[in-house]
């Protein structure tokens, strides 16, 4: 908590008068007191009206973050654009955590139905296959948080990953399958992979090979969008 300070300068007219007021009259006693009466009343602040739009909630990891993209130029920062330029009435939040793998979303997506989404974008299990974690224990956490965004009464755009082929074959397809199954088993939409038309291209990617840079990011959110859409009122 930053603490105020009290500047000198602030106490001096109080010591000053206190001091003249023992040794001669004051100077000025027929100065006019300002009372409250005659103080010039300072206009309201307005309310700024609350946002009425329906939530997307940007639900992910460090992707959905924008891990090492200037401000303001994460892909769901360019979804919004996105979302604005075609006339939808639809507010983004984003809920990225860089690091974050599905057993900490488990863990917060309390905190995303709450905002009570239309729409919930499920960007997780990355980090879990970069850790070579059971695929068993991605697919049951996945599908815990389909199940209760889905209670609370929200559509999910699963966005499906992939990951480095040094990882082997048989753990790249089990991995790939979770995303498939569950979109099936749920009957949520699915990205089939987030970052398709990215990754390959070397000019759109980090050197770590792994975030998308601005550039990469604002694909990615015309990728999401093109899933996103039908998931959206009909209007306009």
């Amino acid at each position: 908590m930053r603490l105020r300070t009290v500047k000198l300068a602030a106490l001096l007219p109080a010591a000053y008068l206190m001091v003249t007021a023992c040794s001669k009259p004051q100077p000025n006693e027929h100065q006019q007191t300002v009372t409250a009466s005659n103080q010039t009343a300072l206009p309201a602040q307005l309310t700024p009206p609350a946002d009425d739009r329906p939530v997307v909630v940007a639900f992910g990891d460090s992707l959905s973050a924008g891990f090492g993209a200037p401000a303001g130029q994460s892909y769901p920062d360019f979804l919004q654009q996105e979302i604005d330029a075609a006339g939808y009435r639809y507010r983004v939040v984003n809920q990225g955590i860089s690091g974050d793998t599905t057993s900490g979303g488990v863990s917060r997506i309390g905190e995303a139905t709450m905002l009570k989404p239309e729409i919930v974008l499920l960007e997780l299990g990355g980090n879990d296959g970069l850790r070579g974690l059971p695929l068993e224990t991605t697919r049951q956490n996945l599908a815990g948080m389909i199940d209760q965004s889905q209670a609370a009464g929200a559509k999910v755009l699963l966005a499906g990953m992939t990951l480095p082929r040094n990882y082997g074959p048989d753990y790249i397809r089990g991995f790939e399958r979770i995303y498939q199954e569950l979109a099936r088993e749920k009957r949520t939409a699915l990205i089939p992979f987030l970052l398709e038309g990215v990754a390959t291209r070397p000019e759109l990617m980090q050197r770590d090979a792994i975030h998308p840079t601005a550039e990469g990011n604002r694909i990615v959110a015309a990728t999401v969008f093109k899933h996103l859409r039908p998931l959206f009122k009909k209007t306009p």
